[in-house]
């Protein structure tokens, strides 16, 4: 099949193809309804792409990303500076945002320890949250982690790490969701929600 659009046309579908989620089809898709909403979508977004290309970065304190350094959670008067919720990505923080599932603080490690990958403890930021957990005002660090077994592993190193720390050392629980029927869990969710079974 020859060429449909020019090659300005190919590379706007090229890119988009590479964001998550937009496979060639979709990413054709997509590409299509911007040039259609030129006025109304493709300008602004490209005036966003912009901004963030020169505002946004890493915070220092936590590696949240965000346009100010440090970062709004960081910043934040109301956040309690006692907790420390260790998450393996920025989109692991912005989900428990978007539950309002803690007042804590994080720290964003990057990914997490995968020997398969070669994703090692020094790629990791976990020299920091070491430092930070020995910190005055920090009592307990919540491991929101995968439950997977690279998430597991990065989880158990480090505990190990924070043995000597003065801190609370927890994790995410495990088990049933809320609104799920047990006939449609599978056996390792169902394992753990029977071993972490509390009082009703």
């Amino acid at each position: 099949m020859g060429a449909v659009a020019g090659p300005e046309i190919e590379r706007l579908v090229q890119l988009l193809a590479r964001l998550p989620g937009l496979g060639p089809r979709s990413a054709r898709r997509a590409a299509l309804h911007l040039i259609k909403k030129r006025e109304a979508l493709m300008m602004p977004l490209s005036s966003a792409l912009q901004v963030a290309l020169d505002k946004v970065q890493v915070c220092k304190t936590c590696g949240n990303i965000d346009t100010q350094n440090p970062c709004t959670v960081c910043t934040d008067p109301k956040r309690d500076p006692a907790i420390i919720v260790v998450v393996a990505d920025v989109a692991d923080l912005w989900a428990l945002e978007r539950a309002n599932a803690t007042q804590g603080r994080y720290h964003v490690l990057g990914a997490t320890l995968s020997p398969l990958d070669g994703v090692g403890p020094q790629d990791l930021t976990i020299d920091a949250l070491v430092a930070r957990a020995h910190a005055a005002e920090v009592h307990e660090i919540i491991l929101a982690l995968n439950a997977t077994v690279d998430g597991q592993t990065t989880a158990h190193y480090i505990t190990d790490l924070l043995q000597d720390a003065n801190v609370k050392v927890t994790r995410l629980a495990h088990g049933v969701p809320v609104g799920g029927e047990l006939d449609y869990l599978d056996e390792g969710t169902l394992s753990a929600a029977m071993r972490q079974r509390t009082l009703f």
